[in-house]
C-alpha cells in the first residue's frame, strides 16, 4: 500500500516493534503518531506520575524516530502527537494523512477493547483498515492452552507449557523462536517525513493540562534511553535475583515495571535476556522468567475472563460480607494513609503513596492486610493501587490482588493469613526500610520497631516515641483479625468451585 499510520499507546518505543514492522513491510511509507486519550486523562489528577513518565517517554520516543529516519535517508521522520479523545483524533489524523491502513498493538482491557471497536468502525467508515498484532506479552489469549484446548485457571501447569512451547527445538516456531525482535532498522528507509503542519514537538505537561510531579526526583528514567540503564544495571544483579527479591530493603527489584507497562522496552527483549541466562544456569534468571510468565498468565485470564473486572473470579467468593460504613471507611482510610500502627504495612503504603512504586513482596503484605485483617473488600484496595501505582496494569493489578483476597485465580487459600509483624522481622530484619519511611520509629532498636505497641515504656521514652501521638497503636488485633476472617470465607468454601 502507499501509505500506513502507526498507533503507539502502550508500546513506546522504537526498536522490536510489531505493529511498526508490520508496517514498514507492507507500505510504502510509514508515519506515526500518539494520542494524549482524554477520555482516559480527564478522569486523572492533574498532578499524576504516569502522565509525566509517558509525555517523557513519547520525547524519547520521536527522537528515536527522527535519528532512525535520517540513519536511513529520511529527514523529518519523527511522532506526531494529538490531544483529544482517541476515538475521534486517530481516525480524523488517519484521513488527513491519506492512509490506507492503521497498525496498533492488542490492548485486551475491557474498556480498550470498546475504544478500538469504534475505531475500527470509523476508519471502516473512511475505507481504511485496522491491523493489530501481540506485542504487549510473550503469548496472549489462546495460545497457551490446556490439552482440552481451555485456558488454564492454575498458574504452574501454564508455566510449564508455556516454557515447553518456547524450548521446542521441534516445532517450526520452538527454540525461542517468539523472543525473536522484530527487525526496524532494515525498513526504516520506509518512515515518512511529517508534513509541516504535523511536525510539532512533543507537547509539554501544561499543553495537555498537567502539572510536574517528583518522578524526577525519584530517579525512575524515562524512555527506551531509562528501560537500557535500569536493564543493564539489573543484569549485573540478575543471578542473585531469587535470594534478593524480597527484601524492600535492599536492592533486589529489576525496576522495569513500569517501563513493562508503557512498552518502552520490549518483552521479548525482557524474557530473551532472562532465558538465556536460565539456560546458562542462573537461578535467579529462571526465576525473573517465572514474573514475566506470571505476567502473561494474568493477561490470558482477563482475555478469557473479563468479569474478572469487578467480580471474582472464583463466583461463589462474590457472596462473602465484606466490612462496611463508617467504622469500614475509618479503618480503609488509616490503610490509605499508613496510619494502621503495622509498622512494616505503614512504611508500604508511605512509600506508594510518595513514589508511586511499592516492592512487590510488600504489595501482598498490604493486600492481606487489608482484605484479611481490616476485612475489607479487595476492590477497594485494587482501585487504590490503580490510581496511585506507576506501573499499574488491569490484568496484574486484579490477579494480584485476587491472589492476595484468595478469590482469584490459582489464589493463596483463604486461610494462609499473612502476618504483618512476621513479615516485617522475615524481610526487613534491621528495620531499614522501616527506617526510611517512618522517621519517627528509626530510633526504635531493630527487634523492637516491628511491633512498637509491646516495647517497654521505658524503651518507648528512650526513642522519643509515645503512640498515638507519635505513632499510633494498632487498628486492630492480627489474632482476633485472623479469627473473623476465618470464619467469614468459611461461608463459601463448602462451594467453592472453579469456573469451567
Amino acid at each position: 500500500m502507499a501509505r500506513a499510520l502507526v498507533w503507539f499507546r502502550r508500546d513506546l518505543r522504537a526498536d522490536d516493534h510489531a505493529a511498526l514492522y508490520h508496517a514498514l513491510t507492507q507500505a510504502k511509507q510509514v508515519f506515526c503518531a500518539f494520542v494524549f486519550d482524554r477520555s482516559i486523562l480527564d478522569a486523572l489528577p492533574r498532578a499524576d506520575r504516569r502522565v509525566e513518565f509517558i509525555r517523557d517517554s513519547l520525547v524519547d520516543l520521536d527522537a528515536q524516530l527522527r535519528a532512525l529516519g535520517q540513519a536511513h535517508g529520511v529527514e523529518g521522520a519523527g511522532l506526531i502527537v494529538r490531544h483529544g479523545a482517541a476515538e475521534r483524533e486517530l481516525p480524523a489524523l488517519a484521513a488527513e494523512l491519506g492512509v490506507q491502513a492503521v497498525y496498533c498493538a492488542h490492548d485486551d482491557e475491557p474498556a480498550a477493547l470498546a475504544r478500538d471497536a469504534t475505531v475500527r468502525g470509523r476508519l471502516a467508515d473512511a475505507g481504511i483498515v485496522l491491523h493489530t498484532a501481540k506485542d504487549h506479552v510473550v503469548f496472549e489469549r489462546s495460545e497457551v492452552l490446556t490439552a482440552s484446548g481451555s485456558p488454564y485457571g492454575v498458574f504452574t501447569p501454564y508455566k510449564n507449557t508455556w516454557l515447553r512451547k518456547l524450548a521446542d527445538a521441534g516445532h517450526p516456531r520452538g527454540d525461542g523462536f517468539y523472543l525473536r525482535p522484530y527487525p526496524i532498522a532494515r525498513h526504516a528507509r520506509r518512515l515518512a517525513p511529517r508534513p509541516p503542519a504535523f511536525a510539532q514537538p512533543v507537547p509539554t505537561l501544561a499543553d495537555i493540562g498537567f502539572e510536574p510531579t517528583n518522578l524526577h526526583r525519584l530517579k525512575l528514567p524515562t524512555g527506551s534511553t531509562g528501560a537500557q540503564e535500569l536493564l543493564d544495571d539489573f543484569l549485573d544483579r540478575i543471578d542473585n535475583y531469587h535470594d534478593a527479591r524480597d527484601y524492600p530493603a535492599i536492592k533486589g527489584p529489576s525496576y522495569l515495571s513500569t517501563h513493562l507497562r508503557f512498552g518502552t522496552v520490549s518483552i521479548r527483549r525482557l524474557a530473551r535476556a532472562a532465558w538465556d541466562r536460565m539456560n546458562g544456569g542462573s537461578r535467579g534468571a529462571e526465576v525473573w522468567l517465572s514474573e514475566l510468565v506470571w505476567r502473561d498468565f494474568y493477561h490470558q485470564v482477563l482475555h478469557h475472563h473479563p468479569r474478572v473486572v469487578g467480580h471474582a473470579f472464583r463466583p461463589e467468593y462474590d457472596a462473602i460480607k465484606w466490612e462496611h460504613g463508617k467504622a469500614a471507611d475509618a479503618l480503609f482510610a488509616a490503610w490509605c494513609e499508613g496510619r494502621t500502627g503495622y509498622p512494616l504495612v505503614d512504611a508500604a503504603m508511605a512509600q506508594i503513596n510518595q513514589t508511586g512504586y511499592m516492592h512487590n513482596r510488600l504489595r501482598m503484605v498490604v493486600a492481606s492486610f487489608l482484605v484479611k485483617d481490616l476485612g475489607i473488600d479487595w476492590r477497594w484496595g485494587e482501585a487504590y493501587f490503580a490510581t496511585h501505582l506507576n506501573d499499574f496494569d488491569l490484568a496484574a493489578n486484579n490477579g494480584g490482588w485476587q491472589w492476595a483476597a484468595s478469590t482469584g485465580c490459582d489464589a493463596q487459600p483463604y486461610f494462609r493469613i499473612f502476618n504483618p509483624v512476621s513479615q516485617s522481622e522475615k524481610f526487613d530484619p534491621e528495620g531499614r526500610f522501616i527506617q526510611r519511611y517512618l522517621p519517627q520509629l528509626a530510633r526504635l532498636a531493630p527487634k523492637l520497631i516491628h511491633a512498637p505497641w509491646l516495647a517497654r515504656p521505658v524503651d518507648l521514652a528512650a526513642a522519643g516515641i509515645e503512640l498515638g501521638r507519635d505513632y499510633p497503636a494498632p487498628i486492630v488485633d492480627h489474632a482476633a483479625a485472623r479469627e473473623k476472617t476465618l470464619a467469614r470465607f468459611a461461608v463459601v468454601k463448602s462451594r467453592a468451585v472453579r469456573p469451567g
